[in-house]
């Protein structure tokens, strides 16, 4: 915390412009040493000038914007100097800052002093990761939330009432005559009140890994049934081969889309069926790998024949998991269709050709993915399995608690569980944090954030 430091904090590759970030107790003096110009660096002023190499060269000219502690994103002495978006430019500046006193900064280093200068809870910090990251509208909203101080405001909520608990037990134990024992009904239900808080945050978590992660969806079926013209059509262009002839798709072709906001991870497979083809046979297992580690199932059947061995095994196979049956090829016919037995009475019925059919499927992904419950992606949410580890020993050490109640025992006898679990979930905040765990945290985060 002593170091003044400095990264490139835009990213690599030719752009308009660079961002070279410094920050420090020195910051100021080591940009002096880089940046010239005809008027002083002013707070929060953006300053033309020319920025020098190590040799004293100008190697190129724009601007300087200096922020001065306490009000900065770390909390320090913060300069920026803007220059020309080369590559080579943005890492002679940086090269030229460290010559002149700062040290190159470590992934999340920036964030990490925010965080150690109170500018920033740990959750929220890891929040600006997960802002990066954001590839949906839904996992935007998600870490803006949290970024926002949604998810600390919820855990200190939680740990306010722990310690609520903890100090009437503390009053009745150092003052017995003079503070009665708290009601052990009425603290058995505020731990529970408290434990299912706890469990709505776990349940969103769920949730959330969803918004964040994406939805696997295996696209299955026997061959020739328009898997690969499916895919073609959730992703808008001619991404799979399409052929009348079966065994067309040999390999698991991956692509990713976005339903409702959210991304899915779409698998085109090879066609299911028996086949001494060795080649084929090698597709038709990795189809059935794919869809034994997706989420979600996507059948797709040629609706418009009668159904054969292959289709109705693949039907059969695939009934006790979460998937979605389409009957396609209805320009074509329905005989298929209409021969589909109970199980599948709420199959969809179109064609990958047809706009609406394409629209109907989106809807049902969402809606399966989701399982009904749509979480609202801005309320508190856990964004991490460190934040859901924490969550899960708090609850643990709360049941703990409530064992000793129930068993009758001395109350005072649960203080050391409902520590724990503050303890717990302290961690997911910061205001109980390691350097070891630190290290973890903003290890992922890139060089410059």
């Amino acid at each position: 915390m002593t170091d003044t430091i400095a990264a490139i904090a835009t990213p690599p590759g030719r752009g308009a412009i660079a961002i070279v970030r410094c920050s420090g107790p020195d910051a100021r003096d080591v940009v002096a040493r880089v940046f010239r110009s005809r008027r002083p660096l002013r707070d929060r002023v953006a300053t033309y000038g020319e920025v020098l190499a190590v040799d004293g060269a100008v190697l190129d000219r724009g601007l300087a914007l200096a922020m001065n502690a306490p009000r900065t994103v770390t909390g320090e002495d913060v300069v920026e100097l803007h220059v020309h978006g080369s590559p080579f430019v943005a890492a002679e500046t940086l090269r030229a800052l460290v010559h002149a006193g700062a040290r190159p900064a470590g992934p999340g280093e920036f964030t990490r002093r925010a965080f150690l200068n109170g500018k920033l809870d740990l959750s929220a910090a890891e929040a600006v990761a997960d802002v990066i990251e954001a590839e949906s509208r839904a996992s935007a909203h998600a870490a803006q939330a949290n970024l926002a101080g949604a998810l600390r405001a919820a855990i200190d909520a939680v740990r306010g009432d722990l310690s609520a608990v903890l100090e009437e037990l503390g009053g009745a134990i150092d003052y017995p005559d003079e503070v009665p024992e708290p009601d052990r009904a009425a603290t058995t239900a505020r731990l529970a009140a408290i434990d299912d808080r706890l469990a709505e945050l776990v349940h969103a978590w769920e949730r959330g890994r969803f918004v964040r992660e994406g939805l696997a969806l295996a696209i299955v079926g026997p061959p020739n049934a328009g898997k690969s013209s499916l895919l073609n059509a959730l992703v808008g262009e001619e991404r799979a081969i399409v052929a009348p002839v079966a065994g067309t798709t040999r390999d698991v072709i991956e692509e990713r889309v976005f339903v409702g906001g959210v991304p899915v991870r779409v698998l085109d497979t090879a066609g299911l069926r028996s086949t001494g083809d060795a080649i084929e046979r090698i597709g038709v297992d990795r189809a059935r790998r794919a869809l034994a580690d997706a989420a979600v199932a996507l059948i797709v059947i040629d609706g418009s024949r009668p159904l054969d061995a292959d289709a109705r095994a693949v039907l059969f196979e695939t009934r006790t998991r979460a998937r979605i049956v389409f009957f396609n090829k209805s320009d074509e016919g329905r005989s298929g269709y209409d021969m589909r037995d109970e199980a599948e009475h709420d199959a969809l019925h179109g064609s990958v050709y047809d706009h609406a059919t394409i629209a109907a499927l989106g809807d049902a992904i969402e809606r399966i993915g989701w399982q009904g419950d749509r979480t609202d992606v801005t309320r508190p949410h856990l964004a991490s399995a460190r934040h859901a580890d924490a969550v899960a020993r708090a609850r643990e050490s709360l049941a703990d608690a409530r064992e000793t109640l129930n068993a009758g025992d001395a109350l005072d006898l649960i203080a050391p569980a409902l520590l724990a679990a503050s303890a717990s979930l302290g961690e997911i905040t910061g205001a109980v944090a390691t350097e070891a765990m630190l290290d973890g945290i903003f290890a992922r985060f890139c060089i410059g954030k």
